[in-house]
């Protein structure tokens, strides 16, 4: 039998969510896909939740952005984010490198200062993406121990 395809391990990650919250890490996906094409899009079912990390190569270091699924909400994290201009004040965190913006809506990923931020954080990428490349979909990590993926309410 042939090992499971990392897109059928990725809908296996999901479904240990709601489904309204399968739906909507499914629909952000689909949408980054389009808005960051050629990207290796790294998986980690990690102990917090669930990361897909888009970079131009598999090397993590190189990601630039990525989406999070916690039991609640997706965010969007943009990892050298403390370099990127934010005149809009959208980002969120005080680390050394990492910041994030909270989904609402699916509908955040097409608002024109994401979007703006989305194509800076591509532009800062140390190697540029092969934009006429598909997209390739690569599982990096799955922890054995994990955080549930359901609100506990």
């Amino acid at each position: 039998m042939a090992p499971p395809t990392a897109a059928a391990q990725l809908k296996s990650f999901l479904a240990k969510y709601t489904p309204a919250m399968h739906a909507e890490m499914k629909a952000a996906h689909a949408k980054m896909r389009k808005l960051v094409p050629g990207a290796i899009e790294m998986v980690y079912d990690n102990w917090n939740g669930l990361v897909i990390g888009f970079g131009p190569t598999q090397r993590p270091s190189e990601a630039v952005l990525s989406l999070l699924a916690m039991p609640d909400h997706v965010t969007l994290c943009f990892l050298k984010g403390k370099q990127l201009p934010d005149p809009a004040k959208l980002l969120r965190g005080g680390g050394t490198t990492v910041r994030h913006y909270r989904l609402s809506a699916l509908a955040d990923l097409d608002r024109r200062p994401i979007r703006k931020l989305i194509s800076l954080a591509i532009a800062q990428a140390d190697r540029p993406f092969d934009t006429t490349a598909r997209n390739t979909l690569v599982i990096k990590s799955v922890s054995a121990k994990q955080r549930p993926r359901r609100p506990s309410h």
